[in-house]
Parts: structure tokens; C-alpha cells; sequence
């Protein structure tokens, strides 16, 4: 997907990708270039700017990290079939999907993913490397911690705070506050699991 909207956007020309362990040559008509080991390699070589096209929140955190200590610029791969406002405010290394919605004023940090179709309304600040699942809706001024997962086809209410490496499990209505590092679910949103070890 990311592959994809990067060249719907025509803006970068796609040197190929790497990954995590050796595996096929190529991917969608680019070449594999390696493991994560050959990206300092890359980049002495002049790749300046990737993404972490990674669903795992905890890796994608990771790798981002790992990007931005070589001296990599991340780059976000932002669907042109999305609805941004540009009152917006955008960190680096994002994926947004075809058909997300993101209103005025709403923060996205570092890493985040806004999947197909989910929403995310005004005034909401989401957390770095969180995962807004596909079909997911926020409301106005929620608030999402880093690295948390609200899962497809959620809902959360408006001024609801979720804590860091929380999962919200799919069709789950989110009413009230979420601790952090928690798994919820369920109409109205239960805690089911404490302690998940998703964070540090």
C-alpha cells in the first residue's frame, strides 16, 4: 500500500525497499535490497529519505528511531484519495490511507498510520507510532497515547484520553478514559487485559 501511494504521489522516485530478514527479490516491480543491515550503506550511497512501512507499532517505533540516528528524513506516504485539512498538524514518516479523513486542528506525531476509510476529527492529538485501524472514528478533541492500536471499526466518543500501547479491540465503543498499556473491548469499552507489554 505504501509502495502505492507513494506512486500515486509521483513526488519520490522509489530506490526499493529493505526488509527485516532476506526473503524475495523484489516487490511490486522494485528491487529488495537487503536486510535492515544495508540501510546505513544506502544511505552513505545517497538514499536521504525513507518510511517504515511496518504494521507492528513497537517495530515500526523502532525502526523509525533507528532511521532518524543514521540520518535518514522520513517521509510520509499520504494517500491523494485522503481528506487532510491543511490546518492539520503533521509529524514525519506517516501513513494515510485512501479514503481517511483528518479535521482541523487534530496532531498527528511521528510514525503514525490513519488506515482506509477511519477518522479522525477535530482538535485529536495521536500519539507517536499509534495505528488508527481501518474504519475507526474519532470524535472531537480525543486524545490517543503512543504506540496505541484503536482497532477496525471502533468508535470513540469526544474528549475520551487513551493511554500509551493500548489496544481498543475491533467494533468497540470507547466512552470513558483508557489507562495506558490495557486492552479494551466490547459496547461500552471494557478492560479485559492490564499489563500487555507493548511499551517500555
Amino acid at each position: 500500500m505504501i509502495i502505492d501511494i507513494l506512486e500515486q504521489c509521483g513526488e519520490l522516485r522509489i530506490a526499493g525497499c529493505t526488509s527485516l530478514e532476506n526473503g524475495p527479490q523484489e516487490l511490486l516491480g522494485y528491487p529488495v535490497l537487503g536486510t535492515d543491515d544495508r540501510l546505513p550503506y544506502l544511505f552513505s550511497s545517497g538514499v536521504s529519505a525513507a518510511i517504515v512501512a511496518i504494521g507492528d507499532n513497537r517495530l515500526r517505533m523502532d525502526k523509525l528511531c533507528a532511521l532518524k540516528e543514521m540520518g535518514f528524513e522520513p517521509v510520509s506516504a499520504i494517500s491523494p484519495d485522503a481528506f487532510v485539512s491543511p490546518r492539520a498538524m503533521l509529524g514525519r514518516g506517516l501513513s494515510i490511507m485512501p479514503g481517511a479523513i483528518i479535521n482541523v486542528a487534530a496532531e498527528l506525531k511521528d510514525g503514525v498510520i490513519v488506515n482506509t476509510g477511519a477518522t479522525i476529527d477535530h482538535d485529536c492529538s495521536i500519539g507517536e507510532c499509534a495505528h488508527i485501524a481501518p474504519g475507526a472514528s474519532l470524535a472531537g478533541c480525543v486524545t490517543v497515547g503512543a504506540g496505541s492500536l484503536i482497532g477496525i471499526g471502533s468508535r470513540v466518543i469526544p474528549r475520551v484520553t487513551i493511554g500509551p500501547w493500548t489496544t481498543v479491540g475491533a467494533g468497540a465503543v470507547v466512552v470513558d478514559d483508557l489507562e495506558s498499556n490495557v486492552t479494551a473491548v466490547g459496547v461500552p469499552a471494557r478492560v479485559i487485559k492490564r499489563g500487555t507489554e507493548r511499551g517500555r
